[in-house]
């Protein structure tokens, strides 16, 4: 039976508040819901190759090149931060996979836009604003 918490009777929440609320926080900065609203009809599964194709550099995509990554990624830490800092490595695994996801899909958008792409890889980063 769930107590009034969601929490089975006779079991203790072991999650800190402060770890709930840096989770939650880290959570809503999220920004994966906005940047794929935004892409619009380009939207696809990772490292998918769509017909005629737009270059979407507005949006959250002026601050990172692949916007739904880094809020995916971003949820996912603060996922783990509010459950358990061993959720991490799960998240760290997803990180590798985005981060090749990302090289694949910037050598495809390279070829497709030889004149356009480049100079806006050059002015944004991967997945952090201003780091990465």
């Amino acid at each position: 039976m769930l107590n009034r918490l969601g929490v089975l009777r006779g079991h203790r929440l072991t999650t800190s508040p402060w770890r709930v609320g840096l989770g939650l926080a880290l959570l809503v900065l999220g920004f994966c819901i906005w940047a794929r609203v935004h892409i619009g009809r380009n939207w696809g599964t990772p490292m998918t190759q769509k017909n005629e194709p737009e270059l979407v550099t507005s949006g959250p995509y002026r601050l990172v090149r692949h916007p739904i990554y880094s809020g995916i990624l971003v949820a996912a830490i603060g996922t783990a931060v509010a459950l358990s800092w061993t959720w991490l490595t799960i998240v760290a695994l997803a990180a590798i996979y985005f981060i090749y996801s990302a090289t694949v899909e910037e050598r495809y958008l390279t070829e497709q836009f030889p004149d356009a792409y480049p100079p806006y890889k050059r002015t944004t980063k991967m997945l952090v604003p201003f780091t990465l």
